[in-house]
Parts: C-alpha cells; sequence; structure tokens
C-alpha cells in the first residue's frame, strides 16, 4: 500500500511507517535471467539439481537481485507528487541475513528517516527491510538514500 505525499509534506513523514509493499515471487526464470545479465552463473543459483545437495537445499536467488528488487517494491511504499524528478541515490549499511529461496515471495517495508534539504531538491534516507513469506530471517536489511527533485 503506498504512501502518497505532496512534495512540500515529505518532510512531515520523517520517522514514519511506510507499510509494505506487495508480494513478489521470485521464481527461477528471474534468477536465471539475472544470472545471464550479470554473467554470474554461480551453481547455488541456476543449477537446481546441483543446489539440492548444496548448502540451501535448493536453488536461491542472487542477493543482488534480492537488493535490485528494492527499487520497484520501493515505488510501491512511497510516491511523491509535485517532483520532476526521483533518484536512487545510494544505500548504506546493506546486508542479506537469509538467502531467497527460488519460488518464494518477498516484499519491501519501510521506515521514512532523515528528510534533508539538498542543492535542487530534498534528500531522504529509508530503513528498509526485504521480508521472505514465512521466513524467520529478512532477504535483505538497507538504508536506501532517495532525492526528489520539484
Amino acid at each position: 500500500m503506498s504512501t502518497t505525499v505532496a512534495y512540500a509534506d515529505l518532510k512531515s513523514l520523517a520517522g514514519g511507517s511506510l507499510g509494505t509493499s506487495r508480494w513478489l515471487e521470485v521464481d527461477q526464470s528471474r534468477i536465471d535471467t539475472f544470472a545471464d545479465a550479470t554473467d554470474d552463473h554461480q551453481w547455488i543459483h541456476v543449477d537446481p539439481e546441483r543446489a539440492k545437495d548444496g548448502p540451501f537445499g535448493g536453488p536461491v536467488a542472487h542477493g543482488y537481485l534480492t537488493l535490485s528488487l528494492v527499487i520497484p517494491l520501493w515505488t510501491e511504499l512511497l510516491d511523491v507528487t509535485g517532483v520532476t524528478t526521483k533518484i536512487n541515490y545510494g544505500l548504506n549499511k546493506v546486508r542479506f541475513p537469509a538467502p531467497v529461496p527460488a519460488g518464494s515471495r518477498i516484499r519491501l517495508s519501510g521506515t521514512l528517516g532523515d528528510v534533508a534539504d539538498v542543492a535542487g531538491g530534498v534528500q531522504v534516507t529509508a530503513d528498509l527491510v526485504v521480508e521472505i513469506e514465512n521466513a524467520d530471517k529478512p532477504a535483505c536489511v538497507l538504508q536506501g538514500i532517495f532525492r526528489f527533485i520539484p
């Protein structure tokens, strides 16, 4: 469920929860496509038969695939109106506490942190967690940095 806010009111959300995104399936096809795009064909990701006997009991998504899915899920958490440009500025403190098994579903939850003026706009930090459905540990914990320019 998206939080929609006008640019002028963005600072009022600092420190508040942004809720959660929809669930997104991370299937083997998505993992294979990511492997092709990045030339990372490690067997724990792309060889389901061999991965059955591996450390995770089956194929798992690349950590960076999980991280890349933060952006489409982030757009479901926060919609800022009255801006011409939305920039993914960077990341802080990225960790991958648990692997994402092929065929599982993930979603993003977040809290808006600091909202600060920068040249030309506003920069926000958001504490974000990529959850795995029915798992005890998250797949990814990070702090995202985004800029909004009116």
